[in-house]
């Protein structure tokens, strides 16, 4: 029995059938190099395998209802592979617009609370050779961190089936006696409020210095205080989805001739996309974006012990350079811009928010969700951020998922209400895989945001190399 900490929680409490709360990943591999060639069947066997090894895939919440804390995970002693792993073809022609239309439609529907919380559609028929797989993992089980470390359990350096670890066959999510359920969850309750002395004068110093930092020019923008655009409202169940590829040493070269980070490339070059994006549609603000970026806090401490849980992830908000027109002066001021959020957030504690969520009621939080998103409340009140974009970095080798070699690897995060877009880079072999997801009523088609992107890349390429 494993206790769901208050953000793994949450992540379930504010889910509704418009804002689902999964992760997503669309990756390419390579038929060719599956030993004895592809099969379904066989890729599905291995996967069984492989899962015999890995607890997280076959854990499930229970909830029962004298449980006063957050629900835990426990063993499915039912577990069934083939209820998570299904087959499907893209239609003709077969191209990469049909395979993101046969994603979004899977990304708009919810997992089973009833079973272990991931699935995992097997994808045929692609004009490219390929075979695409979409993996789905609840946000309630994994962050970027432990959703990458889940997936490259999947994965090999050589296309031969590894051996399983012994140690990890013996283990599991173990089973939960009410009595028991029930009793550490009544000592959690009771005890918690000594915590809240602790966390309120953590708490009280931010906004004092954050205004502080305001008045001297060195803050991050404070929340609610991003432009609006289309994409900053109330979002429905339906997603649409676009991809693209870039070469990761262009990335690399713009990085060193700027004096940047990677993610700055990225950030620099998706202001670059944004701003087309929103001028061609006649709503680009003359304030710029604010995109909040999550940071992995898997190593930072309250006092002496962590909080415990998967999602182990905080929120860092910068302001995009959406204002600047020039990409090279983009790339310059964006670097500025993240070194001022970077030196405010790297002195809020970085647990802040997950000790806050320690504290989430879950009826309270349902209901509250959902007369927020049906009373379309976000329309209303000022705008938040504008979009997620996150960073997760990958493997610099090649890698063979179930045998079969990775060819592309696009990450999806989920949207919001208030912020229905959402952009995220996977580096991995040379290449750096950007993934984008929206709401469909919001963004109908994403595709002209990833080519603005590849363009702005090229771009800066060019000022980098001349």
């Amino acid at each position: 029995m494993e206790r769901l900490s208050g953000l793994d929680a949450t992540f379930l409490y504010i889910e509704s059938r418009s804002q689902l709360m999964h992760v997503s990943g669309i990756i390419q591999i390579d038929p060719e190099t599956v030993q004895g060639g592809y099969r379904f069947e066989d890729l599905r066997a291995e996967l069984a395998r492989r899962v015999t090894a890995m607890p997280a895939f076959r854990r499930k919440l229970y909830n029962p209802l004298i449980n006063l804390d957050h629900p835990v995970w426990v063993e499915d002693d039912k577990f069934d592979i083939e209820a998570h792993v299904h087959r499907v073809a893209v239609p003709a022609p077969g191209g990469q617009r049909e395979l993101a239309d046969l994603c979004a439609h899977i990304a708009g529907i919810p997992l089973d609370r009833s079973k272990p919380l991931w699935e995992m559609w097997i994808i045929e028929g692609l004009a490219n050779g390929c075979v695409g797989v979409m993996l789905r993992m609840h946000h309630a089980g994994v962050d970027g961190v432990t959703g990458a470390g889940l997936i490259a359990q999947l994965c090999s350096m050589t296309p031969d089936p590894p051996e399983l670890d012994p140690k990890m066959l013996k283990e599991t999510a173990g089973d939960a006696p009410p009595l028991e359920l029930a009793a550490s969850g009544v000592k959690n309750v009771v005890t918690r409020p000594l915590s809240l002395v602790g966390l309120l004068p953590r708490t009280v110093k931010v906004p004092v210095d954050w205004l502080a930092r305001s008045k001297r020019g060195d803050a991050m923008p404070a929340p609610f205080s991003a432009p609006r655009t289309s994409f900053n409202g109330s979002i429905t169940g339906h997603r649409s989805i676009a991809f693209a590829q870039v070469d990761l040493e262009d990335v690399k070269t713009i990085k060193n001739h700027f004096g940047a980070k990677v993610n700055d490339v990225v950030l620099a070059a998706m202001s670059g996309s944004l701003r087309r994006f929103l001028a061609d549609r006649g709503e680009l603000p003359e304030q710029p974006l604010v995109g909040m970026v999550p940071v992995s806090v898997h190593e930072a401490e309250i006092g002496a012990t962590l909080v415990e849980g998967t999602n182990k992830v905080s929120g860092m908000f910068t302001r995009l350079v959406t204002d600047i027109d020039d990409p090279v002066q983009r790339i310059e001021e964006i670097t500025n811009r993240m070194a001022t959020s970077k030196e405010h957030f790297g002195n809020i504690n970085a647990n802040l928010m997950r000790s806050w969520a320690q504290f989430a009621p879950p009826l309270t939080m349902q209901t509250v969700m959902k007369l927020y998103g049906s009373a379309q409340l976000a329309d209303r009140h000022p705008v938040i951020h504008n979009l997620v974009i996150s960073n997760v970095p990958g493997p610099s080798f090649p890698l063979y998922f179930l045998g079969g070699e990775i060819k592309a690897m696009y990450p999806l995060g989920p949207v919001f209400h208030g912020a229905g877009l959402n952009v995220t880079v996977f580096s991995s072999e040379g290449h750096l895989n950007l993934g984008v997801i929206a709401c469909k009523e919001q963004v109908p088609d994403p595709w002209p945001i990833v080519e603005a992107f590849v363009e702005d890349i090229e771009e800066l390429l060019k000022a980098a190399s001349a």
